[in-house]
């Protein structure tokens, strides 16, 4: 992988948990300012729901952090790719079940991503 490559993996991993640490120790009291239009009587009630979202966007940010690790160029290829498609269906998602502007937020750095990932693979393997 390219640094760029590596930087936008890095970045995409620090949103993730940046969402991780949100959802699952600041909904309730940082929540009401971000989703303005959810009810605000709703953000206890719906605490434990968010922490287990939370811990899926940990579960993102781990593998884009583990890709980073990863020695073999095959394998470090094969896992951030993984995880960006992972984070690119989890935009597209939201963005057709809560709002639109997630697909900004998850899916289109992550598909960027991926083209740096691809692109950094593909010349390191006509480099070998």
């Amino acid at each position: 992988m390219n640094r760029i490559a590596m930087l936008l993996v890095g970045l995409i991993a620090a949103l993730h948990l940046y969402i991780a640490w949100f959802e699952i120790f600041a909904w309730t009291t940082r929540g009401p300012q971000v989703f303005s239009t959810f009810p605000v009587d709703l953000f206890e009630p719906t605490k434990s729901m968010a922490a287990n979202q939370g811990l899926y966007n940990a579960f993102l940010a781990i593998g884009l952090l583990w890709s980073l690790f990863i020695r073999n160029a095959e394998w470090r290829f094969k896992v951030a790719t993984c995880f960006l498609l992972f984070v690119a269906a989890a935009g597209i998602f939201g963005a057709v079940t809560v709002s639109q502007r997630i697909m900004f937020v998850q899916t289109v750095p992550a598909i960027i991503a991926l083209i740096f990932v691809y692109l950094g693979y593909r010349q390191s393997s006509r480099a070998a």
